[in-house]
């Protein structure tokens, strides 16, 4: 027996279908008879956006925004189609989903989990999001993917680059299209090791939580497979602004590499401090002292300017890709918007899409059947090659990018490179790898 057959013989002992308009959700609501959370009986669907619209991640949040609007557009018919029509798989037409028209509701996560876990909630009481996408922080992420798996509907992830969100945290009813730190440092650490040597001691500073955390130990564990040496990690939290003091002591560790794990804003603030504090004229260890960003994006570029020449650092997409998906997606989005899109645009625009795609193969919106199509999918059209969807961990695997700051960039877009575009097989590893040991997937909740 099937396991959406399941689902609905078990959905038609508890009560019959709900009425006209969006059913409450059986999780919030007990006298909901509805035969999945947030049965989109009308003639349209709302899912819900939950993006930092503010704090140190803002800058993704609003991308992720212009990026989910253009999705929107496409599935309900508008604009140019975007990767709709490089897609490999071709049942998305532009008449919505499954004929309905695609509405939205947003949120602000704050970059706080709390935050986000309550307007999630909201999106999904109030407003009848059937599915909720977004964040740009894994502790955000693994949070709000939480929230959905005890509502009974699925979250398709933005970015969050933690391991133990398809690791330790991985839910039945989350998805992630986004790399991880295992990926990053599988791709980073040979091109490091080839360009600086294997006789590296590094210093780590990491954002304090858990991407930092996962991020550090993927790197530290690559990088010294290869002969690097670790000689301090060293936390600091998400909100600080001003690195100065945790930048001063890595003049006297022996350290020649200094390895930043942090992101958004955290990453411009502390790169800045670094290069004030003049580490990229040392010479430690008779070698140029030097600067690694394992996770890198645009905005984070253009918000450190000139400080990210050279350096090197991994990407989940970059706008210069020229397979005809990437290039499509950057024609439409640059046509909307007037500038090309981001990793983070990327990203959330491909996991509504797939999202999409998966309810009009499944023929509904239970996120059982939904998560059925989804697990173990095989689909090409939306950049970085051929791309699959694990069905033991719901971890998408795809080709990944090394990218290292532009020395001569031809304007304000133009500031990274790609050095290295790693194939897929060097990054994968087994579900059970330690370090994404110790969570069960679990089942799907449909909610009912």
């Amino acid at each position: 027996m099937s396991k959406l057959l399941t689902t609905r013989r078990s959905v038609l002992r508890t009560g019959a279908a709900a009425g006209a308009g969006l059913a409450m959700p059986t999780i919030f609501t007990a006298s909901s008879v509805a035969a999945f959370t947030n049965d989109p009986t009308g003639s349209s669907v709302t899912l819900g956006f939950n993006v930092p619209q503010s704090g140190p991640y803002a800058d993704e949040g609003a991308d992720e925004l212009r990026a989910y609007e253009l999705a929107v557009e496409h599935l309900n018919g508008g604009g140019d189609g975007g990767m709709m029509n490089t897609f490999s798989s071709k049942v998305l037409d532009g008449t919505g989903i499954l004929g309905k028209k695609v509405e939205y509701v947003t949120g602000d996560t704050q970059t706080k989990s709390d935050a986000a876990r309550a307007s999630a909630r909201s999106m999904i009481e109030k407003d009848g999001a059937v599915m909720i996408t977004g964040g740009s922080s894994s502790g955000v992420a693994i949070a709000v993917q939480g929230l959905c798996q005890e509502a009974g509907v699925i979250f398709m992830a933005g970015l969050t680059h933690s391991n133990d969100t398809t690791g330790k945290d991985k839910k039945a009813n989350g998805f992630r299209h986004f790399f991880n730190g295992y990926m990053s440092a599988a791709a980073l650490a040979p091109v490091l090791a080839a360009r600086y040597g294997t006789d590296r001691t590094a210093y780590h500073l990491t954002a304090d939580y858990t991407w930092g955390w996962t991020q550090e130990e993927s790197i530290a564990a690559a990088t010294e497979a290869l002969g690097w040496n670790t000689v301090e990690k060293v936390r600091t939290p998400l909100a600080s602004t001003d690195f100065s003091s945790y930048i001063a002591p890595v003049l006297n560790s022996g350290a020649d590499v200094l390895v930043l794990n942090h992101y958004g804003g955290n990453m411009v603030n502390s790169l800045t401090n670094a290069v004030q504090f003049g580490l990229r004229e040392k010479v430690v260890n008779g070698k140029n002292f030097e600067i690694v960003v394992p996770l890198y994006s645009r905005l984070m570029a253009r918000g450190a300017g000139a400080n990210v020449k050279g350096i090197f650092g991994s990407t989940n997409w970059h706008w210069s890709l020229t397979d005809e998906g990437s290039q499509a997606f950057v024609r439409s989005f640059g046509t909307k918007y007037g500038f090309p899109p981001s990793q983070a645009a990327h990203t959330v625009y491909c996991q509504t899409l797939l999202y999409a795609d998966a309810v009009q193969r499944a023929g509904s919106f239970n996120p059982c059947a939904v998560a059925e199509a989804l697990e173990g999918y095989d689909f090409d059209g939306l950049g970085n090659g051929p791309t699959h969807y694990r069905a033991g961990d719901h971890q998408c695997f795809k080709d990944v990018l090394v990218v290292k700051g532009k020395e001569n960039p031809e304007n304000e877009f133009d500031l990274l490179e790609i050095v290295e575009i790693t194939p897929r097989a060097q990054v994968e590893y087994a579900v059970d790898h330690p370090m994404f040991a110790g969570g069960d997937l679990g089942s799907c909740n449909g909610g009912a």
